[in-house]
């Protein structure tokens, strides 16, 4: 796997866990201030990694759409359980993706919650009522490996965008360390 492509994922899998997610939120201060409470964070955020909305047409059909975000951060009310109608929608720039590719992933996004929705929740916050938000926000994600033209075509199209810091990325296994040693039969 190329460092690129580890970069995304740790930021991915980093970002997945909602209180690895309020330091992203921080970056970027006006989506920090829409948690409801930062004394119960655990309960105030839910971060669904490559959501899952189910449509709701007008003639009673039901599909299942994956959005083309990264993370979807839901903000809900710690005491009452329930969601405040605000919706953060993370895309992370991803290795050797291309400006307009990333702008059409928020696009896909905004035209499929247009639509009536529902969200398909973790099992943990399967209580919650899970109802369309009102208010949909976009937070784009640079890394290092992505290009000047992304972030100069992000501030000019006035999108809130922040630089990702830099995490300890796991190195992957090697291949040789993890081989098993073959079984020596003293007999032969």
């Amino acid at each position: 796997m190329s460092t690129p492509q580890l970069q995304y994922d740790s930021l991915l899998s980093h970002y997945s866990n909602p209180l690895e997610a309020i330091p992203l939120l921080r970056e970027y201060r006006p989506y920090f201030e829409l948690i409801p409470s930062l004394r119960r964070p655990s309960d105030s955020l839910i971060s669904i990694p490559f959501p899952v909305v189910q449509l709701t047409s007008p003639n009673l059909t039901q599909s299942h759409v994956q959005l083309q975000c990264d993370i979807a951060l839901i903000m809900c009310d710690p005491d009452w359980k329930v969601k405040t109608g605000q919706e953060i929608f993370v895309f992370i720039h991803r290795p050797n993706e291309d400006y307009s590719a990333l702008l059409k992933r928020w696009r896909q996004v905004e035209v499929t919650l247009g639509e009536e929705y529902y969200w398909l929740l973790p099992w943990k916050h399967r209580s919650i009522i899970s109802d369309r938000g009102e208010y949909h926000y976009p937070l784009f994600v640079t890394l290092d490996y992505s290009p000047v033209r992304i972030n100069k075509g992000l501030e000019g199209a006035s999108l809130p965008h922040v630089k990702a810091l830099n995490l300890e990325i796991d190195p992957p296994p090697d291949n040789e360390e993890n081989q098993e040693a073959p079984i020596c039969d003293p007999t032969q």
